[in-house]
């Protein structure tokens, strides 16, 4: 018995009740010691478990003896506050997607000590502006340098956090490092002639914390501000504070607070000191501070979600369209730039079904930490959602459309051989489709936020350019068509702010601008030379790109 748990010392190891139905589960029933002596005539060392690499305990263990300052014990992050690491707040159980487990706590504060940090984070941006731009790009660089340093570790991190497979983890973080060293490189030309705001406030959703948050913490200290976050409540908070202090080593303007978003907002988005902020979220909290800023003289970017959609029309090359639909559900489509909607001509609706349903049988979902042995990482197009929260509200919604008169096209199952015997997958989610969405559901107007699909049958142009519209706004969409001129009537009609060619589009890295129209985006857009502008200030009264509220201004290219 002794071998046998000697396998699974770590919590996480531990059998956890299966949300699956009993005679699906690795063990019909049985309990996982019994599953195990069953199956005794195999090498415990090649059973299912998590990779040694990726245990959390050794994980949290090592970024907390890297940055001691910034973790109370070896799993409680602090806040960062006025250049100190403190203030544990009111702890927060946080449990993680991947199995259900206990790996962390939240250290919430209220607006108080929010108040006092977004002060503190003022009289930093008044230090902050008089350094020179060449020693602040040092400064930057040797936290970029830490990061790369520590990159294996911030991905683990992150997939525990916030249910990545690993070499998507991998990707945020090398996105935000070679993204800020690229803002590094042409610093000299994108500060000509411009004087930083001040304090930045940054909002940010759990998907991306280093690729768009951290890497905007990043570029705006840069541009000669002081920034503060706030950690995002659904995850990522050891990736970020392991981040931030390696921020704070180097000398860096910034502050990170732990809260609910209600209670801080007053101190976040409203306070006096703070000169712009940033948000990236839905579309109900970003409508609600959209609204408590126009009447202030304060820079704002707020992202929000909108139907992104794939158009059909006069199209032939299916096989590199199943590529794109395939590769779309990475990151179980929980970003913002996913497209969960697809508007098919009718006429191609039957070649259509032929190549997509075998993409969504290909599609592979399960534990992103399971190895058999020595064996490599499972490779996976996405692991659990974010929260089991979410998926209930994604089963909701899927079961309202097909309630209404909504056709289910397809209801994904779950592979037991990627999960752990008895594992919580109260967080993972199968992928599902539906056809002809009533417009009464929630589904139809609203981005799902999860491997949940929705298809509409046209008969006209019109009635596809209508449904791609139907979100009043979006950031990306595309037309998958072999007529130009197709493309081009869309291009003219859709509202979104980037249209893709028989591909799709997404934020872009490095020069790429990025926003959105319609109630997708308000404020100015990011990306490239406009992230930088966004948080800095020209001669005489300039006029920024963006979406507001009296006007639009759109680049040349997007």
């Amino acid at each position: 018995m002794h071998a046998i748990f000697s396998q699974f010392t770590d919590a996480r190891e531990l059998p956890r009740r299966r949300q699956l139905d009993t005679n699906a589960s690795d063990c019909n029933g049985r309990s996982f010691i019994t599953y195990c002596l069953v199956h005794c005539s195999a090498p415990i060392s090649k059973m299912k478990h998590v990779h040694p690499d990726y245990q959390w305990d050794a994980l949290a263990q090592q970024a907390a003896s890297l940055v001691p300052e910034a973790v109370q014990g070896t799993g409680y992050p602090l806040n960062l506050i006025n250049g100190v690491w403190g203030e544990p707040g009111n702890r927060k159980h946080f449990q993680s997607p991947v199995d259900g487990s206990a790996i962390t706590h939240l250290p919430m504060i209220d607006l108080l000590h929010a108040r006092r940090a977004v002060e503190g984070g003022a009289q930093q941006a008044k230090d902050w502006r008089k350094v020179d731009l060449d020693e602040r790009a040092r400064r930057v660089a040797e936290c970029v340098g830490a990061l790369k340093t520590h990159r294996k570790l911030i991905a683990g991190l992150l997939v525990w956090e916030i249910g990545k497979p690993v070499h998507l983890a991998e990707v945020d973080v090398d996105r935000c490092i070679s993204g800020v060293e690229w803002y590094i490189e042409n610093r000299e030309t994108f500060m000509a002639g411009r004087e930083p705001l001040g304090l930045i406030s940054n909002i940010a959703s759990w998907n991306y914390p280093y690729s768009v948050l951290m890497h905007s913490l990043l570029v705006h200290m840069l541009a000669g501000n002081a920034v503060i976050a706030k950690t995002p409540t659904d995850g990522g908070l050891m990736a970020l504070t392991f981040g931030c202090a390696l921020a704070a080593r180097a000398g860096l303007p910034i502050s990170l607070v732990s809260g609910s978003g209600g209670q801080l907002s007053a101190a976040l988005v409203n306070n006096e000191h703070v000169s712009a902020l940033a948000f990236v979220g839905g579309k109900t909290n970003g409508g609600i501070i959209a609204a408590s800023l126009y009447d202030h003289n304060k820079r704002y970017m707020l992202e929000m979600e909108g139907v992104n959609t794939w158009g059909i029309w006069n199209f032939s090359d299916w096989d590199a369209l199943a590529k794109q639909l395939k590769k779309g559900f990475e990151y179980g489509k929980q970003r913002c730039t996913a497209y969960p909607r697809l508007v098919i001509q009718r006429d191609l609706f039957p070649q259509f079904l032929a190549m997509y349903l075998p993409v969504l049988e290909s599609l592979r979902f399960g534990h992103p930490l399971l190895v058999n042995g020595d064996g490599e990482l499972p490779r996976l197009d996405f692991g659990p959602i974010i929260n089991s929260k979410k998926v209930e509200e994604l089963r909701v919604r899927f079961s309202e459309a097909r309630g209404k008169g909504g056709i289910c096209l397809f209801d994904g199952s779950y592979d037991d051989s990627l999960f752990l015997p008895n594992q919580d997958i109260s967080a993972y989610y199968a992928p599902q489709c539906i056809l002809n969405v009533p417009r009464n559901c929630e589904l139809y107007h609203s981005e799902p936020f999860g491997p949940l699909d929705s298809i509409v049958v046209v008969d006209r142009m019109e009635e596809m350019i209508a449904e791609m519209n139907v979100s009043g706004g979006a950031l990306v969409s595309s037309v998958a068509t072999d007529d130009e001129t197709v493309f081009k009537r869309v291009a003219l009609e859709t509202r979104a702010f980037k249209l893709g060619p028989n591909k799709v589009r997404s934020r872009g890295d490095n020069e790429e601008v990025f926003g959105g129209i319609g109630t997708s985006w308000k404020g100015c857009f990011v990306g490239g030379e406009h992230l930088v502008r966004a948080v800095t200030q020209g001669a005489g009264d300039e006029l920024l790109f963006g979406n507001f509220q009296d006007v639009r201004r759109l680049p040349e290219t997007r």
